[in-house]
């Protein structure tokens, strides 16, 4: 069980605009595979670990997000929500949410990943002072390249070192509020200060290599339904 003050934001605002057309009509978020929405299995998995505080940010068909979460209560948790009038990519959706998100470390998770990703094991620890601790996993088909190196539990940039091969963060991150201090307001994505973070040694990692989907087209959506719907 993780601790009772330990809140978790949900990111749920962006277009899902290689998920067309489904999202046209549908935010991406409540996309539905193995019999529920991508959001439903994160807010449930999170609920059996002791987790209670939820934000949750919104933008795209946002309005469907806030009414099928509600305030939490048909979970018995709290869900606080984030509202976005565009999306203000992932650090700017954080910075926002920032005063809803306390002063201790906070989960972030990308609402358009399915993952069996063992989350306690994540909360029990603390990221570095003012720094952040990611998940990375073995490189998907979508991103054979990878975005960083993991060194001695420290995420590292990739090099042209042949031998050393790169992970892809897999939207799933524990960050201190500090990480974001000096941020002003507005659209902002997260890649330039994962590199600030590198370059000061504050991004501590791991490697994840169980199972994982970064669920960005309709052809992945309907494979990760048929899987779990077949494992069921």
């Amino acid at each position: 069980m993780v601790s009772s003050s330990t809140k978790v934001m949900l990111l749920a605002a962006g277009k899902g605009e290689r998920m067309r057309p489904l999202t046209l009509t549908t935010p991406k978020p409540l996309l539905q595979v193995g019999g529920k929405p991508l959001l439903q299995w994160h807010i449930e998995t999170l609920i059996t670990l002791g987790v209670r505080d939820f934000v949750i940010n919104s933008s795209w068909l946002g309005e469907q997000i806030r009414t099928w979460c509600g305030n939490g209560a048909t979970w018995g948790v709290s869900i606080q929500h984030s509202v976005e009038e565009e999306p203000l990519e992932t650090a700017g959706g954080i910075i926002q949410a920032l005063p809803l998100l306390g002063g201790d470390p906070f989960l972030v998770v990308n609402a358009d990943i399915w993952t069996a990703y063992p989350f306690a094991s994540l909360l029990s620890q603390m990221p570095p002072v003012d720094g952040a601790h990611l998940v990375l996993v073995d490189n998907p088909a979508h991103n054979s390249q990878g975005d960083f190196l993991l060194r001695e539990g420290m995420v590292t940039e990739k090099t042209s070192v042949e031998h050393e091969m790169a992970l892809t963060y897999s939207g799933i991150g524990l960050y201190d509020p500090g990480f974001f201090a000096g941020c002003t307001p507005g659209k902002r994505p997260l890649l330039p200060l994962l590199e600030r973070a590198i370059r000061e040694q504050r991004l501590a990692g791991e490697h994840y290599r169980g199972a994982w989907t970064d669920v960005g087209t309709p052809e992945r959506l309907a494979a990760l339904d048929e899987q779990l719907q077949g494992s069921a």
